[in-house]
């Protein structure tokens, strides 16, 4: 409404003035060179108005014909950056589908266009690591790594190249470069931590967590969890040299994490053995309250070397009476129990528990009728430990540990290590092989399924003594006929991933851990289960 008002206000302006020169004609005369030229006032401006029009094309005329070279580079320049922009664009979308074919060929066009562009080297490098051209693929990246623009792209390249090839040596080196950098990728200061902590260097991983911290990698928590595992593994590696210093490092772990029980087992134990059984108490105490963990129940029982057996008991008691109700706990006072030779105290703990066991439910049961000098019942333990349910371990990435270690030696990933079950989430083979045996409907509550080979039979009774009892397991197990194997034909299973090229920012499935899987490493790793992580450490 504005604009209108204003464009008629000068409309009007000029009618007025057009108007107002009309009623008042005037002349002028103008003499040059000898001549005089007289005419009216309206027929000069006329005149003036157009030979400025004039002026002005002219004017534009010469000024586009000068331009008209740089225009003319310009435009085709502009039509061959976006036939270059159309060829990248194209081949980085051929990549990401794996066509190859087309791959090639637009890296070639767009290698043509614009060869130093990052985009081209991004998409030779990327059409290289997808025919698997590594020489090719190395060589890109070390261009973009001497460019200030491409710096962090190319090094993250090596990176990934060198991890892939084995050599972690070079992955750590241009790791290192990238780590130097104002802005720290979070990929560069989370590889140089693992690298440190893989050589066992625990100083420079806590120099490298802080500098992480201070970039705003990590946050708080994951910060104090991180520096915690840190401080354990250097207090468990200079346990036999410095014990007071190894002391005061698992202390501070304890203290960042609380719930984190190798730091608290361990610190209870050094406190211990320093005679400060109240601190040593109390931090294990904490502990317990938030993770019960068979260790901190080992640690609490010995924190005076000397207690008898049942002193030791009597502290585990007490211990387990502030996590009632806890597998661990009934665990606890079950082994003490048994360690003071209190039968009736054990069983009564283990009870609960007896009628679905695990293997360390099973073993404890086998360890109380052997006590009790029940040879029979001990064995029939002993073989349901075989069958049982798993109990919950050190596991990482597959691999499972008899104690707590700060990296897994699969991957190198830090504070990989959890207490679960290995088997969380799957069928319990041990539960579902019982139930078969003893004919008891599956978890769903169907039947179980007959197996090929397997037939309906009479069981034999067990044989029994003059009182009508049960004999002994031994004599049931050697009167009884021999199984029969039962075989289940193998099932296709789909493949796990779906292999698909990655931008180097993204090592992918086939880069996992560090190592690109070949047929000579499959073939290797089938036979030897410690082959990735003799791989984490050739030079």
């Amino acid at each position: 409404m504005i604009r209108v008002i204003i464009f008629l206000l000068l409309v009007g302006a000029l009618a007025f003035g057009a108007v107002w020169l009309a009623d008042r004609p005037g002349d002028v005369a103008i003499t040059w060179l000898g001549r005089r030229v007289e005419t009216s006032v309206m027929v000069l401006m006329v005149a003036v108005a157009a030979l400025a029009v004039l002026t002005a094309m002219v004017w534009s005329a010469i000024g586009a014909f000068v331009r008209s070279p740089g225009a003319l580079r310009g435009y085709f320049r502009g039509r061959r950056g976006e036939r270059g922009y159309g060829a990248v664009s194209q081949g980085l979308i051929a990549v990401g589908s794996g066509d190859l074919i087309a791959a090639r060929k637009f890296a070639a066009e767009a290698n043509r266009i614009a060869p130093s562009e990052p985009l081209t080297l991004l998409l030779r490098a990327q059409t290289a690591q997808l025919e698997g051209d590594r020489g090719t693929a190395t060589r890109s990246f070390e261009q973009m790594a001497v460019r200030d623009d491409t710096r962090l792209l190319g090094l993250h390249g090596l990176f990934i190249e060198a991890r892939r090839r084995n050599d972690p040596t070079a992955a750590l080196h241009y790791a290192e470069e990238a780590a130097k950098a104002n802005a720290v990728p979070a990929w560069a200061g989370q590889a140089v931590l693992e690298f440190r902590c893989i050589g066992g260097d625990w100083s420079g991983a806590l120099d490298r967590l802080e500098r992480n911290m201070k970039a705003g990698l990590v946050d708080k928590e994951a910060y104090r969890r991180q520096r915690a595992v840190l401080l354990t593994a250097q207090a468990f590696a200079m346990e036999e040299r410095d014990r007071a210093h190894a002391k005061t490092l698992a202390h501070e772990a304890a203290r960042l994490a609380p719930a984190f029980v190798p730091a608290a087992a361990l610190a209870g134990r050094l406190l211990g053995e320093e005679g400060e059984l109240r601190r040593a108490a109390r931090v294990i105490d904490t502990a317990w309250r938030l993770n019960p963990h068979p260790d901190l129940a080992d640690a609490y029982a010995h924190l005076r070397p000397g207690d008898s057996a049942r002193e030791r008991l009597a502290r585990i008691q007490t211990l387990a009476g502030r996590s009632p109700g806890n597998v661990e706990a009934v665990l606890a006072v079950a082994r003490a129990a048994l360690d003071a030779r209190e039968f009736a105290i054990a069983r009564e703990a283990l009870a609960p528990l007896a009628n679905a066991p695990t293997k360390r439910v099973a073993a404890l049961m086998a360890e109380l009728e052997q006590g009790q000098g029940d040879e029979g019942r001990a064995r029939e333990w002993m073989m349901r430990a075989l069958n049982a349910r798993r109990d919950p371990a050190w596991t990482a990435d597959g691999f499972i540990s008899e104690r707590w270690l700060p990296i897994s030696p699969l991957s190198g990933r830090l504070d990989a290590f959890e207490w679960k079950d290995p088997l969380a989430g799957d069928e319990h083979a041990g539960k579902l092989i019982e139930a078969r045996e003893r004919g008891e409907p599956a978890h769903d509550g169907k039947p179980p399924p007959k197996l090929p080979g397997a037939e309906d039979k009479p069981q034999p009774s067990a044989p029994k003594d003059e009182n009508g009892r049960a004999a002994k397991a031994d004599a049931a197990t050697a009167s009884a006929p021999p199984r029969r194997e039962r075989t289940v034909a193998p099932v296709p299973l789909a493949p796990a991933v779906i292999p698909l090229v990655h931008a180097p920012d993204d090592p992918g499935p086939d880069a996992q851990n560090g190592i690109e899987p070949t047929a000579e490493s499959e073939a290797e790793h089938s036979t030897d289960p410690w082959w990735r992580f003799r791989h984490l450490f050739r030079q």
